[in-house]
């Protein structure tokens, strides 16, 4: 399958699917966006009218019976990529699974598991993408010595946050049942952080839900089960500490990230302003100060999920971002914040399975 045309089917066309990835394809060589299965058909047709697809599916079984497909994107909410990750892979088919990867490690894990069982098929799950102008200057940056050893890594990370409101709408994120363990942006920001000083080797984790309910569209109370303030501490594998604060519900917090990583040698500070646009600056042991670092044009890295996961169908490169093996890491540590917040205590890494 080199050059000849891959034909790709979306199952759900979300705001991610529709602003991102359906132009992200259209951009690749000898590429059809074939086929679409939405929530209804009626969405699905508002879809294959916006971007000329030829078929809507009634749903996605019938998407994924079709031999003429080669990959799916899947684009619902995290309690079905499980399912329709495993079926897809089951069917032949090349998978790009939105993030986040699942409900929870144990989905994640089979996930990979059948991903394993086809090592013919791509299976990728969309990336964090909000670092990459960054993580190589980070990455090369603390692998070439510049700040020592690791003695802390520390973040804030309030993205959209504002003080609590109530009235708000109640969002898929706010609901267990539709998106598992995963918790506001918990997720993302520790794939981004893996990248830089590796994984965590224990958590101990603290939250609540200050909006404790919100009311829906049929006027009924919805509990918030799913916290919207956490704080986390652990151990890094690799030696040293990490601090974490997610908040949504944080007023006039000042960046939308700080993170300071914190070395015996030197420091790194990461900041994300309100407009979404990063700076970093670094300090070595007997400078005056924190100094901006320019960033590489060459090596700031940029969103080229659909070109990588099309290049790799193609054996042109391998996934990097993100392959089953990362997000089941990621899930793993989700699990391990959602498991100390409900018993209380620090929870090790790796997890046991089962």
């Amino acid at each position: 399958m080199s050059e000849d045309t891959i034909r790709i089917g979306l199952i759900g066309a979300g705001a991610n699917t529709r602003d991102r990835h359906i132009p992200g394809f259209l951009k690749q060589a000898n590429i059809e966006i074939a086929s679409v299965a939405n929530r209804s058909i009626e969405s699905g047709q508002q879809v294959a009218d916006k971007f000329n697809i030829p078929k809507v599916a009634v749903d996605w079984m019938e998407l994924l019976d079709d031999d003429s497909i080669d990959a799916v994107c899947i684009g619902t909410w995290p309690y079905m990529h499980a399912a329709l990750t495993i079926a897809a892979l089951e069917s032949g088919k090349h998978v790009m699974c939105e993030a986040r990867m699942a409900m929870n490690v144990d989905e994640a894990r089979e996930m990979l598991m059948v991903s394993r069982l086809h090592p013919e098929l791509v299976a990728q799950i969309v990336p964090a993408p909000h670092t990459l102008s960054v993580d190589q200057t980070i990455v090369e940056m603390i692998g070439g010595g510049y700040i020592g050893d690791v003695i802390s890594m520390d973040a804030r990370v309030t993205p959209g946050a504002n003080f609590p409101n109530p009235d708000s709408p109640v969002h898929w994120r706010h609901i267990r049942d539709f998106s598992g363990n995963n918790i506001m942006g918990m997720g993302i920001w520790y794939e981004a952080m893996m990248r830089w000083v590796g994984p965590a080797a224990s958590v101990n984790a603290v939250g609540q839900s200050i909006v404790s309910h919100r009311v829906d569209t049929d006027g009924r109370r919805v509990p918030m089960s799913i916290p919207d303030h956490v704080d986390i501490v652990g151990r890094l594998e690799q030696g040293g500490q990490m601090r974490f604060c997610f908040s949504s519900v944080a007023g006039h917090a000042p960046n939308t990230a700080e993170v300071y990583i914190f070395g015996t040698e030197g420091t790194l500070y990461l900041q994300q302003d309100k407009s979404g646009a990063f700076s970093l600056s670094a300090g070595k042991r007997g400078d005056d100060g924190l100094s901006p670092v320019e960033i590489d044009s060459a090596k700031s890295g940029a969103w080229r999920v659909e070109e990588e996961f099309i290049n790799a169908i193609r054996g042109k490169e391998e996934i990097t971002h993100t392959d089953f093996q990362t997000g089941v890491k990621y899930m793993e540590w989700t699990d391990s914040v959602a498991l100390s917040i409900r018993h209380r205590k620090a929870i090790n890494l790796p997890l046991t399975e089962g």
